[in-house]
């Protein structure tokens, strides 16, 4: 490999020979080893500046690259035709960013796949743009001037994710880290206090992959270790800033190609996995294949075209590279994924969190662009809304169709090299105006700090500067400085001090998708908000006070506001008063709306459907009818269908769909969900002029038949709570008027019960069973006295007691005959047993009692109320009923009254 090395151009002869002798001075036994080393990242220069296609190596985001970009095609031949390395399919997607803000992100989505493992999906694939990347400027150049076509030619999304393993953990490997997700919004203006937020995160790309130009860190670690200790630096985006970034600034363009893929090539030879290196590969072979089948297909010279790739790219050892070579890959079809595209607002800390760049580094890069801007007097590409056919300042032309390309001098790369770089001298003045900034920031957020502060932080970051071999203070070397002196003490509020050197050097900037590059759903919103006078373009909250009452036409917002806080959570929008109800119609409502602020969820929401409506049944019927659905889906997909659509023909489908699930259950454990939708169900229905579907009245019957028939089982599972089994009973006796009037036999009842006796051993459902048995007269109130007062006046036994009260308590659920006599059953305890029996029971009691909630101690406390005496004279002569001879639950209300007084309740 080495000797075919030697054997190229010789070119760079002179930087090659002084290398080799660099490293004979320097390497001693390891010459040799070294010397191929670098004749090898020597021809890896030489390969791209003698290839006839144009090569542009870029690193993600880098103002160095855009810059040298706008100055290629200003000053440069325009050629005919820019390959860019982002995915083919992306394409289409670039007319829309007229209408956007950036930074804004190319986004491939799909809901569902059968090709790729299950817990991937939604698959999601992002390629965040910015201003100052060179992607962007080469896009915006295009789309000004027709007579140049923009070309994407990396493999497409889908391949991104055939490429991956096909197993189900290994798509975590490609998300970023939720736990370093950004936790506070974007600050906006320095100093600004921010508004009432939602309670999501920043504007970030959700569980995507990312994609960009130019990824360029090294992943083999101990080379990035080994890298960053001997710079000195904490992060590889440090030592690129400082080593790579920052002096190519200023280079010229045939430099600024050669340094890029000489440091490429060390990455690519030293600082990648094996495993990366051959993802490498494969993209390299799609990318060489596409583009000379374009150059061939269009009859374009290769002179006549610019490849834009990540600098780690350009310096590829596959077959296919080169526009000489007439290899070709075959390229792998897609998979029927049905894939949709679309743009998604992105941020700057967005950005660092998809990626995992320190936080903070796409800010400074926008800082470095601007600061690049004034002072090369720069004048970047735009694109405006309907810009059309403009044409931009070029000074370049082409000669007999063959570009007029600058010539790669090897002599630029070796003086570059070898003349040490003229570090610019301290800039006192920006110094001081970060160090006094950041001390009123911090003090404007709840920080102590002070003038001295700020000397303390000056010093600081001039002595860490030293410390680490540089003249001049970076960013990193004064944001470390003022963590160091002013982070004192915990942290007060919810920004630390380097979110404040943010907001300092920058800030946050938020992306915006125009309403004209929304998909149509998001569109459809924003013109049936319209009526409330929000500018919901606005990225500050809009508050919405609606007084329905006044104004009924604004009902259809509230309806779709609804909506989108059930679709989306309080992402989007969030109510501050009001409640959606079945069967009332809203009087006045308040609600925050957010969707300028953050349209990711709306712009997402767009991919499933045309109108939240549609939307929203899809979700329904899933929820209803999916492999996973159960009888408290299926019901609650019916109340939401109700209350959101008001589509009584689906709900109809849902609710007879939920009938065949009751039957399919087989047990009690779902028994307290459905009986409490079943009840609101039927009392919606019975407040409607049309009165009880058909539905409803066969989920009554059938759960009544159902219920009864699992009680024996319910009541000997120990699997089974009381809790359920409670809820099974109070579905069969609170809706047994209404089965029994459609044609359920009680027999049926009185046969389970009678089953279930003999095998109910646990004391927490004696007391449902005997409640259920006193209701359908098979049991006297007297005998339950009986076998609580014998209880009581065991020592061995009493300790039990709350356990069999326990079952009692619980048939407050369906019947209020168990209070009175749950309060006849703990006086006589607290009246009968000594304190040292008493106490040890007493905690039981109030945890058990503390266990049942509303549903049971109101009722409770309301018969202790009247069991007590109404006036404190009274309480001196005062006996409890029972006490007096006379029944808590007297037997005179006869068993049939019994009955119809739970009926009615």
């Amino acid at each position: 490999m080495a000797k075919t090395y030697r054997q190229a151009r010789p070119g760079f002869g002179a930087l090659r020979d002084q290398l080799l002798a660099a490293a004979e001075a320097f390497a001693g036994e390891g010459a040799n080893s070294l010397g191929e080393l670098l004749s090898a990242m020597v021809a890896d220069v030489e390969r791209p500046a003698a290839e006839p296609l144009e090569i542009f190596p870029v690193c993600h985001h880098s103002p160095a690259a855009a810059v040298q970009m706008v100055r290629r095609l200003r000053d440069g031949p325009a050629p005919k035709v820019i390959f860019l390395e982002l995915c083919e399919d992306l394409l289409p997607v670039l007319e829309k960013l007229r209408d956007c803000k950036l930074p804004v992100a190319l986004q491939a989505f799909a809901s569902r796949s059968d090709t790729f493992p299950k817990s991937w999906t939604p698959l999601s694939v992002v390629a965040p743009l910015t201003e100052f990347s060179a992607e962007y400027q080469a896009i915006a150049y295009c789309m000004e001037n027709p007579g140049t076509k923009m070309v994407f030619v990396d493999r497409s999304v889908d391949l991104v994710f055939q490429w991956m393993p096909q197993t189900e953990e290994e798509l975590e490997k490609h998300l970023p880290d939720d736990e370093a997700e950004p936790d506070d919004l974007p600050a906006g203006e320095e100093g600004e206090e921010e508004e009432s937020e939602p309670s999501a995160s920043p504007p970030t790309h959700g569980a995507a992959v990312g994609v960009e130009v130019g990824a360029i860190e090294p992943t083999f670690g101990l080379f990035r270790e080994f890298l960053l200790k001997n710079a000195r630096v904490k992060y590889f985006a440090e030592w690129w800033d400082r080593y790579v970034e920052q002096p190519l600034l200023t280079a010229d363009y045939p430099t600024y190609r050669q340094v890029m893929c000489l440091v490429a090539s060390l990455l690519r030879r030293l600082g990648r996995k094996d495993e990366d290196t051959q993802t490498d590969r494969l993209r390299e072979r799609f990318m060489w294949t596409r583009m000379k089948d374009y150059l061939n297909e269009h009859r374009i010279a290769p002179g006549e075209a610019l490849h834009i790739c990540g600098a780690i790219h350009a310096v590829s050892d596959v077959e296919e590279y080169g526009a000489k070579s007439p290899a070709r890959w075959e390229i792998p079809p897609r998979s029927d994924t049905a894939w949709m595209y679309g743009l998604l607002p992105s941020s700057y800390r967005a950005i660092d969190w998809q990626f995992k760049f320190p936080p903070g580094t796409v800010t400074l890069s926008e800082a470095h662009w601007d600061k690049s801007k004034r002072a090369l007097n720069l004048k970047p590409f735009t694109m405006g809304k309907g810009s059309k056919n403009k044409g931009a300042t070029r000074t370049g032309e082409t000669v007999s169709g063959k570009p007029q390309a600058a010539a790669a001098d090897p002599a630029q790369l070796l003086e570059y090299l070898t003349k040490p770089y003229a570090l610019a001298e301290e800039d006192h003045e920006q110094l001081l105006g970060w160090c006094v900034g950041i001390v009123n920031l911090a003090r404007r957020n709840g920080y102590v700090s002070s003038t001295a502060d700020a000397i303390a932080v000056y010093h600081s970051a001039v002595l860490l500067a030293q410390l680490r071999n540089r003249t001049t203070p970076t960013p990193y070397d004064f944001r470390d400085a003022a963590v160091t002196c002013l982070e004192k003490d915990r942290t007060p509020k919810k920004r630390d001090i380097p979110r404040l050197c943010d907001i300092l050097l920058g800030g946050d900037r938020v992306g915006q998708v125009g309403k004209t590059s929304l998909p149509a759903l998001a569109q459809n919103v924003y013109d049936r908000l319209s009526p409330l006078g929000l500018n919901l373009q606005a990225t500050t909250v809009q508050r919405a006070l609606m007084n329905l009452r006044k104004r009924p036409e604004l009902l259809a917002c509230s309806d779709l506001l609804w909506k989108l806080f059930y679709l989306l959570g309080p992402t989007t929008v969030k109510p501050i008063m009001g409640e959606k109800v079945l069967g009332q119609t809203p009087i006045q409502e308040s609600w925050e709306v957010y969707i300028g602020r953050n349209q990711t969820p709306i712009i997402t929401l767009g991919y499933e459907g045309v109108t939240v409506e549609q939307v929203l049944e899809k979700r329904l019927r899933t929820k209803a009818f999916g492999p996973d659905a159960d009888t408290v889906a299926a019901l609650a997909a019916v109340e939401e269908c109700l209350l959101f659509l008001g589509s009584p023909r689906l709900a109809e489908e849902i609710g007879l769909h939920a009938v065949g699930l009751l039957v399919r259950e087989t047990g009690a454990q779902t028994a307290p969900q459905i009986f409490e939708r079943a009840r609101r169900l039927i009392h919606y229905f019975r407040s409607t002029a049309a009165g009880l579907p058909e539905w409803i009245k066969s989920f009554v019957t059938t759960g009544y038949a159902h219920y009864t028939t699992l009680l024996p089982g319910a009541f000997a599972d120990r699997g089974t709570t009381p809790e359920q089994v409670a809820a099974s009973l109070a579905f069969v006796f609170t809706l047994e008027s209404l089965a029994l009037s459609l044609g359920c036999q009680r027999s049926q009842l009185a046969i389970a019960v009678g089953q279930a006796g003999p095998v109910t051993q646990d004391p927490n459902k004696m007391g449902l069973l005997w409640t259920a048995e006193w209701l359908l007269g098979m049991r006297t109130v007297d005998s339950i006295r009986q076998f609580f007062d014998e209880l009581l006046d065991n020592s061995m036994t009493v300790s039990s007691m709350p356990a069999y009260l326990n079952g009692h308590l619980l048939a407050l659920k369906f019947t209020p005959l168990a209070g009175p006599l749950v309060v006849e059953l703990t006086g006589k305890a607290f009246a009968r047993l000594p304190e040292e029996l008493l106490m040890p029971w007493l905690p039981g009691l109030i945890v058990m009692l503390r266990s049942h909630g509303e549903d049971v101690l109101p009722p409770l406390l309301k018969e202790a109320s009247r069991a007590l005496p109404g006036r404190l004279a009274d309480l001196k002569d005062w006996k409890p009923a029972w006490a007096r001879g006379v029944a808590a639950a007297e037997t005179s209300v006869a068993t049939g009254e019994a009955k119809s007084v739970e009926r009615s309740g």
